[in-house]
């Protein structure tokens, strides 16, 4: 994996976008106007069916010499990409880096480094939520009610006048209707509406900087179509926590080699329960990166939920779930057959009330006590942005005695001085926690999902798991993935490690399983023999020097967005290290033009707008996904942009102390450490 370790260290490089001009000394309206005016514009160009319907201002996204010029261009046809170039400039002696620069910014400067740890002297206290002013609640509800009036008055009409357009909602030819009125009104009038936010085709390396395909619509988004023009936009919308989706490098070598080796079939090499060594290699490497005892790996992540699940807790149990669990934590409960108690979102005391109900009461009708009480939470929640209060949920694990289910699916690579996730953040003993789940998607940049926790237990989830029996395997490219970046971010012991690992043959899987022996210090490097011996991984991603450094380089940015936009104004939801950062718009209408406008910019922004059902119906907001490739320029970028759009349309309603944009790149590095 290439990485960006820069030869001299004192100032950061100049950012690759050309800044537009501020409008700050522009009124609101006057800004408002000129953005609308210029997407107005845009779209009349799209309806004439120009050669390049959406073209963008010219972007230059410059990448330094590392030796070779070869690793100054990125090996796709940019031919018709809006305004792209590629100079061949010498980089100064602060740009020397082994990356891309449109995938990894180069960010040499080591003050834009942050620790992601808790401070055990400070209480774990849950983010508190503003709301907004009155008059944006009445409006947000006012849309909804004219939208909903105006679609069924459209709906009431069409279907006697416009009947083609409604075939899908009435009775054809003896068929019932494919859809009701009910179930798809909220598609049809308000997500159709902004389809064209949603659902970008793109190309190439989802990394720093993204790859978009330009495309228009001329039925009200009915359809799409594309103009045959890409543009490059700044990447703000991915779950490239560390940065590790690159097409090139020490990771992207390792997975050549596998293709080379093994094919990219699933069905390769296969061993009995429908596995090879790479699978038995990976889970080892896992439960060696989360501190459990053994672990067990799926090829989907949401399977990894939604099929385990089931084989935990079943009839006479007890699932006690936070009510913003992921939609795959509540497909997995239903299908188990156990009763179902929900708490408040992360308030322990709600928690705590709930346990000695339940307890106290035991099953409904009979009362006998439940056969099994499990605790399901998530250690990053995706949505708001909340991490979990672990050390206060330990602490009721030992009062109560529940068993304790995590699911680490944004939090595992991305939260803890060493990247172990919520457990390492707090430092909590992994092992504390019975069950840790996390996915590959995220941190990893592959795909798939894993569960951990003591032996027992995994092998038996490997016989009553439905995901173990009846699923796909990875394939050797994604387990290759897997083991590269997570040894990466371990780092790997050049000599063995004192303490042996030994070969214990799961006589309940018929599968062979490295596991570590008792003595070994987590978090600690992997040894060389966890990983294949035709992995060669390059020395500052075998060290773990550059994996670190991403860890740091992450956390300053997420610190410094949730700060920026705090000192702006805006209401956000989150921690101050997630690496989610969402920001509240309120308004549908808002969100959608939120989306264009970002994308309309002079530096195209590429973001992730999220409405109901994903969120309560009047909490839209656009979710901001920070990545350690970002800059602190590009962050800069950002927040400036944040900055003129929040003027334009009205969604400065934060309470606090408001500083101007200038202030707050100029004393980034005190915000960050002051949060």
């Amino acid at each position: 994996m290439p990485s960006p370790i820069a030869l001299n260290p004192p100032s950061p490089a100049p950012s690759i976008f050309k800044k537009k001009k501020s409008l700050g000394q522009l009124s609101s309206v006057a800004a408002a106007a000129s953005y609308f005016s210029a997407v107005h514009e845009a779209d009349a160009r799209a309806r004439s069916h120009d050669t390049s319907p959406t073209s963008t201002p010219p972007l230059s996204l410059s990448s330094s010499v590392t030796g070779s010029s070869e690793d100054t261009v990125l090996h796709e046809s940019d031919d018709n990409c809006n305004g792209l170039t590629y100079p061949l400039t010498p980089p100064t002696s602060e740009q020397v880096f082994n990356t891309v620069h449109t995938e990894f910014g180069h960010c040499a400067n080591e003050n834009y480094r942050c620790i992601s740890q808790h401070n055990p002297e400070i209480p774990v206290t849950e983010h508190e939520i503003e709301e907004p002013p009155y008059y944006i609640l009445i409006t947000t509800y006012i849309s909804y009610l004219v939208l909903i009036v105006f679609g069924h008055i459209r709906d009431f009409f069409g279907k006697r006048f416009a009947k083609q357009y409604f075939t899908h909602l009435m009775p054809y030819d003896g068929y019932a209707p494919l859809n009701s009125d009910f179930d798809s009104f909220y598609t049809r009038r308000l997500k159709r509406r902004m389809d064209d936010c949603f659902s970008h085709p793109v190309t190439g390396v989802a990394g720093r900087t993204i790859l978009v395909y330009d495309r228009y619509s001329e039925d009200c988004n009915y359809t799409q179509v594309y103009s045959g023009t890409k543009t490059r936009a700044l990447n703000i919308s991915s779950y490239n926590y560390l940065g590790f989706a690159q097409a090139r490098g020490g990771c992207a070598d390792a997975v050549e080699e596998s293709i080379k080796r093994y094919g990219i079939s699933t069905c390769g090499t296969r061993l009995e329960g429908g596995s090879n060594e790479l699978h038995v290699t990976a889970e080892a490497l896992v439960a060696r990166f989360v501190g459990q005892e053994d672990s067990l790996i799926s090829s989907m992540g949401f399977a990894t939920n939604s099929t385990f699940i089931p084989a935990l807790v079943g009839k006479g149990s007890l699932v006690i779930s936070d009510e913003l669990n992921h939609a795959s934590i509540r497909v997995g409960v239903r299908t188990s057959g156990a009763q179902v108690r929900m708490f408040k979102h992360n308030d322990m005391d709600s928690l705590e009330s709930l346990l000695r109900e339940v307890i106290s009461q035991g099953q409904p009708k009979s009362h006998r006590p439940w056969k099994k009480i499990l605790l399901l939470v998530e250690g990053l929640y995706s949505m708001e942005g909340s991490l979990v209060n672990l050390p206060k949920i330990i602490e009721l694990k030992k009062k109560y005695k529940f068993y304790l289910f995590v699911d680490e699916a944004h939090s595992i690579g991305a939260l803890g001085p060493h990247g172990r996730g919520v457990c390492d953040y707090f430092n909590v003993p992994p092992r504390s926690v019975d069950v840790l789940m996390g996915t590959f998607t995220k941190s990893f940049g592959a795909a798939g999902g894993y569960i951990a926790g003591p032996k027992s237990l995994i092998d038996a989830l490997r016989v009553r798991g439905h995901t173990g029996m009846y699923a796909e395997a990875m394939s050797p490219p994604v387990l290759t993935q897997v083991i590269a970046s997570m040894a990466s971010i371990m780092g790997v012991a050049s000599p063995p490690l004192p303490t042996k690992a030994t070969l214990t043959l799961s006589p309940s899987s018929s599968m062979s399983t490295l596991r570590s022996s008792e003595g070994e210090v987590h978090p600690g490097m992997a040894p060389a023999s966890a990983i294949p011996s035709w992995v060669s991984l390059p020395s500052f991603l075998s060290d773990g020097s550059e994996a670190r450094m991403r860890i740091r380089r992450l956390a300053f940015n997420s610190r410094y967005l949730h700060a920026g936009l705090k000192k702006l104004g805006f209401i956000t939801y989150g921690h101050p290290f997630s690496p989610i950062v969402p920001l509240l718009i309120y308004n549908p209408g808002k969100m959608a033009t939120f989306a264009r406008m970002m994308r309309a910019r002079q530096t195209p922004i590429v973001v992730v707008v999220v409405a109901y059902p994903a969120t309560p119906l009047v909490t839209s907001r656009v979710r901001f996904c920070v990545s350690a490739s970002h800059t602190k320029d590009d962050i800069d970028t950002i927040l400036e942009a944040c900055d003129e759009l929040g003027d334009a349309l009205d969604l400065k309603h934060g309470y606090g102390e408001r500083w101007p944009f200038e202030e707050i790149i100029k004393r980034s590095v005190e915000l960050v450490n002051n949060v």
